[in-house]
């Protein structure tokens, strides 16, 4: 067997493992300042969140409660879980004077057998949706579940690329949903995929309150 090898600070008295780690984090806050002083844009961006994990949604809820805090306009438009009564739904409501909030899905795409519903139900959300994004009183906007009316082709992804694109430079918008196109990956800013290593659902456990609505 092999010997283990010392480390440096394994010879090192308290003290003198107290400065060392002093030193080593100096060197480190000086790296990361001098990359940061580098990062002078500021811009709206377009973020998108996809993946077979769960959290999508709840991330991108996660940056609309940051933005309420910083006392920004925010709108919410959700594409396909408008039948679903959410913990965040709740708590929105109580902020009218900074969030507008657009349920405008006919519940999921799987449960529904009228096509054409689906597609007036997408184009008016999207119509909400471009709205939103295009008044200057919003900060941010989030499409949530929009990859998802893309994938079943519910509205024209030309249309929405190009939308999207030339949005207003300044406004932040969240794109969520499994299956993100890549012509909408191509023009994000941010994309996160959420990769699951593990459900609960596999083991029986149905949808709960607080963690998944």
């Amino acid at each position: 067997m092999t010997d283990k090898p010392v480390k440096k600070t394994d010879l090192m008295t308290e003290a003198e493992r107290d400065a060392y780690h002093a030193e080593k984090m100096k060197k480190k806050r000086e790296a990361r300042n001098k990359i940061l002083a580098t990062k002078t844009q500021e811009k709206g961006l377009l973020i998108v969140h996809t993946g077979k994990g769960k959290g999508k949604s709840t991330a991108a809820f996660g940056m609309v409660f940051r933005a309420l805090g910083h006392g920004f306009k925010v709108g919410v438009v959700q594409f396909v879980k408008g039948v679903w009564e959410t913990g965040e739904r709740d708590v929105l409501d109580k902020f009218p004077d900074l969030v507008t909030i657009n349920a405008m899905g006919e519940g999921f795409t799987w449960d529904v057998a009228d096509r054409q519903r689906d597609l007036a139900a997408a184009r008016k959300a999207w119509d909400q949706a471009r709205a939103l994004i295009s008044d200057p009183s919003y900060k941010l906007v989030l499409l949530d579940e929009l990859n998802i009316v893309l994938r079943y082709d519910y509205l024209p992804l030309e249309e929405v690329v190009e939308f999207l694109r030339n949005k207003p430079a300044d406004k932040h918008v969240i794109v969520t949903g499994r299956n993100a196109k890549d012509e909408i990956i191509e023009i994000a800013d941010l994309v996160t995929e959420m990769t699951e290593i593990k459900h609960h659902f596999r083991s029986g456990v149905k949808a709960q309150k607080g963690i998944e609505f």
